[in-house]
């Protein structure tokens, strides 16, 4: 599913219209990648948490002149499903096959 399909859905099911939805779903990405990019997590409850995870330095590799390189600690979004979700998922999953 695309976000054109999510914002079709959910037009349907309220009865808002399309450029209300998409005006609405877009506001929500933009306030979790501001939260994110100034460190703090986003938590919905029931769905999972937008989290910044921590990636410590390590040593790469670039192998077209073979050396070794480094590269630094950064930070990375990540989301970690609320296990409620998980559940839903898994059992639609197994029931579908």
């Amino acid at each position: 599913m695309r976000k054109a399909d999510l914002i079709t859905k959910i037009s349907d099911k309220t009865g808002i219209a399309k450029v209300d939805v998409l005006v609405t779903i877009e506001s929500l990405f933009k306030e979790i990648k501001e939260s994110l990019k100034q460190g703090e997590n986003v938590y919905v409850r029931g769905f999972g948490s937008f989290i910044v995870k921590k990636r410590r330095q390590k040593i790469g590799r670039n192998i077209k002149k073979n050396e070794a390189i480094i590269i630094p600690e950064h930070f990375i979004p990540a989301f970690k499903p609320a296990k409620t979700f998980m559940d839903k998922v898994k059992g639609a999953v197994q029931a579908k096959k």
